[in-house]
């Protein structure tokens, strides 16, 4: 943690000013995959503006963590797939909870309630890559924490991906549900550990990515607003997703022996750009339904009432993710790049839908633009291998075909591409050239629902840490002239 958010926290503990923790459902994923990210402290604010009163985080680093200190935010910090074999030592474990928990553990430090092991380990992607792996690092972890003291307050956890349950092919119903059969007796010995130990079962649940992966999905079945043709399980009707989804891990939790276990929905979203269905309109309508739902505490068939414990997908889009799951992959943010909404939502659970909350004091870089050559609009060969060549290290997922500015000709596609790797190279005045095809400009040239972003001063922990030295420094002499 740097050592100005120390100082800070044991300020704020000094003038009593630590805020009690919280006890709200609704959390947010925090990722920081972007090519120009908002400060911590930018996002820090960002939260407690609108209420965000729990956040999971994918890794754990000084400046994110020294943000969150003090704020009161319940925090579920993580431990990638990479580091599992490494935490199957148990000195290794040990380390990593002194470092990573302990050490931020303090009254108006960081408020970590769970350490999520892995994350999506046993995706049928991964090839049984971290099968062998993530229970000894869950029991080692769980072991340090305890260890360690803070083990009755912190619990560890698995976020899984929702692939590890289904449903028999012949019996395609919720109440059919068990663990996927290559893993179902690993999933046994981790969810009796879950039960031993307080833990909840983490699940990640993505209703779109039903809709993506199938094109013969009933585009209704994804919302919570009615399906005209309801899923019938004996005498339960099921018109979402959702449920069914949920209701198949309370099943095969129950065929475990464990069907009252908690469950956490550790990721569950919506994208708005990059596909077809991946737009703001069906996002809100998703997000309009699944606050609703969260907001009457309805819960689902197998768990009627239940106040569902959701970490929504996600704070911010991530400009630099990987698109390999599909161009949608870096547009899940409930706000955009730069701390902005896009659409109403219910982020208090009250049942009221509003704005929420712009960042605060986000910096931009200059406003202009690098845009096409209207007299080089002709050169078609030269002009396609110059678009590829900025959309290899710029993100253009938003001109692809079902893209927000997938319409556009192709001299708008081109003009687009130009501007994102203008704007992702710092607007560099030579990183808009593009063989001559390119000129600057000053004038806006986003085109109706295609916007043609300016790009913020992105933040960098090094020269954050510089701050923080200097700051340190200054306060050292301050504290030498006293003494």
């Amino acid at each position: 943690m740097p050592p100005f958010c120390w100082l800070f926290a044991c300020l704020l503990v000094a003038a009593g000013l630590s805020v009690s923790p919280a006890d709200a459902a609704l959390g947010i994923n925090w990722g920081t995959i972007a090519s120009h990210r908002l400060p911590p402290n930018t996002i820090k604010q960002l939260l407690l503006d609108n209420g965000i009163k729990k956040v999971k985080i994918f890794d754990v680093d000084g400046h994110s963590m020294g943000a969150l200190a003090g704020t009161g935010i319940e925090v579920m910090i993580a431990i990638p797939n990479e580091m599992l074999a490494a935490m199957n030592d148990y000195e290794n474990a040990k380390n990593w909870v002194k470092h990573n928990v302990t050490y931020y553990n303090f009254q108006g430090g960081v408020n970590i309630k769970y350490v999520g092991v892995g994350n999506e380990p046993f995706l049928r992607s991964y090839n049984g890559s971290f099968v062998n792996v993530t229970f000894p690092a869950l029991k080692n972890i769980q072991a340090a924490l305890d260890d360690a003291g803070v083990g009755a307050a912190v619990k560890v956890t698995v976020p899984l991906n929702a692939d590890v349950y289904d449903s028999p092919e012949d019996n395609p119903v919720p109440s059919a549900g068990e663990f996927r059969a290559d893993v179902a007796d690993l999933m046994s010995q981790i969810v009796s550990f879950f039960s031993q130990n307080g833990s909840p079962f983490t699940v990640n649940i993505y209703p779109f990515l039903s809709l993506y992966g199938n094109p013969e999905f009933p585009i209704d079945y994804a919302f919570f607003d009615g399906a005209a043709t309801p899923v019938l399980d004996g005498g339960v009707a099921y018109t979402n997703v959702f449920d069914a989804n949920f209701d198949t891990l309370v099943a095969a939790l129950d065929r475990a022996g464990f069907g009252d276990l908690p469950i956490v929905v550790g990721e569950i979203g919506w994208p708005t750009d990059g596909e077809a269905n991946a737009n703001v309109a069906l996002a809100e309508r998703f997000y309009s339904g699944l606050l609703k739902r969260l907001a009457a505490k309805q819960g689902t068939p197998r768990r009627p009432n239940a106040d569902i414990d959701v970490y929504l997908f996600s704070l911010l889009d991530e400009d630099a993710k990987s698109i390999a799951p599909g161009n949608f992959e870096r547009h899940w943010g409930l706000f955009t790049y730069d701390g902005r909404p896009k659409f109403p939502l219910d982020l208090a659970c009250d049942g009221q839908s509003r704005w929420p909350v712009a960042a605060k004091d986000v910096l931009y870089l200059p406003a202009k633009w690098c845009t096409l050559n209207p007299s080089q609009s002709n050169a078609s060969a030269k002009l396609s291998h110059n678009v590829d060549s900025a959309c290899n290290s710029a993100d253009c997922t938003a001109i692809v075909d079902g893209g927000s500015c997938g319409a556009m000709d192709q001299q708008g596609k081109a003009s687009y591409a130009f501007n994102a790797y203008f704007q992702r190279q710092n607007q560099q005045l030579k990183s808009c050239y593009f063989q001559g095809l390119s000129e600057l400009t000053e004038q806006n040239i986003s085109q109706a629902n295609c916007n043609f972003t300016v790009q913020i001063v992105g933040w960098s922990a090094a020269a954050d840490s510089l701050r923080h030295n200097w700051w340190m420094a200054a306060v050292g002499g301050i504290l030498v002239l006293f003494l």
